[in-house]
């Protein structure tokens, strides 16, 4: 579990903020919004089984706040990340709650998602060796934990896009592999359903 949330932090804070090298070419091509949503679809294909597990549903990254990560199919979840905890739920039931005081990987997972919200690269270059390269209107990039547990827990981690995130690829050391893609994003006010809103 701390695999899948530590993979949804990092892929929802990039697809809301700033990614990596070229820095300052790729920050400058990619929007800022204080609030941006917008519908995925992940397909996670496990190590020894040729038929991948397919999900999509709705996400939303709110600048200051946090991040809700909504699956709708095949089953319905919800994960909500804020600075200080991760809170897994199913329906209107918490099924997991991650606490910083008590797990510490929760400061990390959340200290790469808002520094990434707030434009701070300096973390995610200590914790990743970054690859990228940009044209004009597109631009791509390579984050590899410099940290062999970290590495352990995600892998490496590619991502494209232009003004937004457009695709995640993530390849675990023991062969699983998760792709996710974006589509439908909005920004400004009316991008997040009231449902969300109350929920985040």
């Amino acid at each position: 579990m701390k695999r899948i949330l530590i993979a949804a932090a990092l892929s929802l804070a990039c697809a809301g903020a700033q990614a990596a090298a070229p820095i300052a070419k790729i920050q400058a091509m990619l929007a800022k919004p204080d609030q941006l949503c917008g519908s995925f679809s992940q397909t996670k294909t496990l190590a020894g089984m040729k038929k991948p597990l397919a999900s999509s549903g709705r996400f939303c990254v709110v600048a200051g706040k946090g991040v809700l990560w909504r699956t709708l199919k095949p089953f319905p979840n919800t994960l909500r990340l804020k600075r200080d905890e991760i809170v897994h739920m199913q329906g209107d039931r918490v099924a997991m709650r991650l606490d910083a005081s008590q797990e510490p990987t929760v400061r990390m997972i959340n200290g790469v998602l808002f520094s990434l919200l707030a434009g701070d690269l300096g973390q995610l270059d200590a914790l990743f060796e970054v690859d990228g390269s940009a044209t004009n209107d597109s631009w791509k990039v390579a984050l590899k934990a410099r940290n062999p547990a970290v590495a352990r827990a995600i892998g490496a981690i590619s991502l494209d896009g232009g003004a937004y995130v457009r695709t995640i690829h993530m390849a675990e050391e023991s062969g699983d592999r998760t792709d996710i893609s974006f589509s439908d994003i909005k920004t400004g006010a009316g991008a997040m359903l009231p449902e969300e809103a109350a929920l985040l």
